[in-house]
């Protein structure tokens, strides 16, 4: 079917419209866009440094470097639209050590089916990333040291609450506050926060 006269003009006048040059915008205009103050920070350095590995590993044909380099990254991107980010080496080895239990978890129920193929899938990818973790230098804290921060913590907030006149009761919210606050003796370090909540919870009785 013909294109109108009219048609055409309006087209044109679209085209011109979309593609129109942009020195109509004022310069300061753009320059206030441009160094925005809600830029998002740069990304960890162990962040950075699995993003680079990805291209690395897309080279080698790594199947199971690539499988695990992206089920990172696609975390920390579903993270970084929310109101906790991965902000820090220690959240992006606490990502590494969630996303190698999951593997577990998926490798368990493979090998109860008898998939030893996918078992080895998963297992290569476990090693990927307690590879990264490893790495990371990020100091890792077990059971039984985090159980002896906690009741340090628990402790002081008592003594500080008890000085100045308080009941003498220690909250759990208060306690968590305290260990992870920036500063904290847990900041900076890969934590099991499940762990921790749970260790918070027996110290201080909370139901």
């Amino acid at each position: 079917m013909a294109i109108s006269g009219s048609s055409s003009r309006a087209t044109q006048r679209v085209l011109r419209a979309r593609f129109a040059s942009p020195t109509t915008t004022p310069l300061s205009r753009t320059c206030t866009r441009f160094y925005s103050s809600d830029a998002p920070p740069p990304a960890p350095p162990l962040l950075q440094k699995i993003k680079a590995d990805l291209k690395t590993a897309m080279r080698a044909k790594d199947a199971p470097r690539l499988t695990a380099i992206r089920s990172v990254l696609a975390a920390a991107l579903n993270a970084s639209k929310t109101a906790a980010p991965i902000a820090t080496d220690a959240q992006v080895v606490a990502l590494l050590r969630r996303t190698a239990r999951a593997s577990a978890d998926a490798s368990a129920e493979f090998a109860a089916a008898q998939r030893r193929d996918l078992v080895d899938k998963e297992r290569a990818q476990i090693a990927v990333l307690e590879e990264y973790a490893a790495a990371a230098g990020v100091e890792e804290v077990g059971e039984a040291q985090l159980r002896a921060v906690v009741e340090g913590a628990v402790t002081a907030i008592a003594s500080e609450g008890a000085a100045a006149g308080g009941d003498g009761r220690v909250r759990m919210g208060d306690v968590m506050k305290k260990l992870l606050a920036p500063g904290g003796p847990l900041e900076g370090k890969d934590v099991e926060r499940a762990l921790l909540a749970r260790i918070v919870k027996e110290v201080t009785g909370s139901s």
